[in-house]
């Protein structure tokens, strides 16, 4: 699921950025969207969205995104990476939101005081998860 572009607006709506395949970090800045300014930076060891210059998601090792929504409730997005990867996403701080990965719960879980909030996803190398964080 290497992303065609580094960041892109898809037909449904939604955005879709990174990739894990780089072995250089490349940027991209100023991309505008929903009347919002997006900064993707990524490569094989991290990818990582700002939106407005404000932390939106970062990944350890890299990965492609797609199909990023977020909303007053939360975010939904698919998720790929050469294997194992561990994201963080930028919340609304000390909040409660229920995790969910490829249909299954991983339970309820607390952003930190900056609104953090880190995930792991077991994958096989180029496999996708899909992912859905909804606010308890």
């Amino acid at each position: 699921m290497a992303a065609k572009e580094l960041l892109f607006a898809e037909k449904d709506g939604t955005l879709s950025f990174g990739d894990y395949t780089l072995s250089s970090k490349t940027k991209l800045d100023n991309f505008e969207f929903g009347g919002d300014i997006y900064k993707v930076k990524t490569f094989a060891e991290i990818t990582k969205l700002e939106k407005n210059g404000m932390f939106v998601y970062e990944s350890v090792p890299g990965s492609a995104v797609g199909h990023f929504k977020e909303d007053a409730r939360g975010v939904g997005f698919e998720v790929a990476a050469a294997g194992d990867v561990q994201f963080t996403l930028g919340l609304e701080p000390e909040s409660e939101y229920m995790v969910v990965v490829n249909g299954e719960s991983a339970g309820a879980m607390r952003t930190n005081l900056s609104g953090k909030l880190s995930v792991s996803a077991e994958l096989s190398p180029d496999e996708r998860a899909t992912v859905k964080v909804e606010k308890c």
